[in-house]
C-alpha cells in the first residue's frame, strides 16, 4: 500500500508545481490554493509511505514521479521545448527511478 501511497503523493506534486505555474507568483486565487491543498496531500502522502518505505527511495521516487511529471506537463501543455537532451535527462531520472524501485525490499 506504501507504494500507491508514494505514486498518488508524486502525481500531487506534480499538479501542485503545475498549478504554482498557474498562481502566477501565487497572485491568482484559484491555482495559489490548489498548490497550496495539492502541496499539503502530497507532504501527507508522503509521510505516510515513510512510515514502510526507507527515506532515500521515498523520497527519490516522490521527486522523480514529479520531476519527470512536471518535464512531461510542460511540454505537452505549456509548449516547452522537447530537446534530446531533455528527452535524455528524463529517460535517466525514469532508469533512477526503476532501479531505486528494484533495490528496495
Amino acid at each position: 500500500m506504501a507504494w500507491i501511497y508514494l505514486l498518488f503523493a508524486g502525481l500531487l506534486e506534480v499538479i501542485w508545481a503545475y498549478t504554482m505555474k498557474l498562481s502566477n507568483g501565487f497572485t491568482k486565487l484559484g491555482p495559489s490554493a490548489i498548490t497550496l491543498v495539492a502541496m499539503i496531500a502530497s507532504f501527507g502522502l508522503l509521510s505516510v509511505a515513510m512510515r514502510s518505505l526507507p527515506l532515500g527511495t521515498a523520497y527519490t521516487i516522490w521527486t522523480g514521479i514529479g520531476a519527470v511529471g512536471a518535464f512531461v506537463l510542460g511540454v505537452t501543455v505549456l509548449g516547452e521545448a522537447l530537446t534530446p537532451m531533455r528527452v535524455l535527462a528524463a529517460v535517466l531520472i525514469v532508469t533512477g527511478l526503476v532501479l531505486m524501485k528494484l533495490s528496495s525490499s
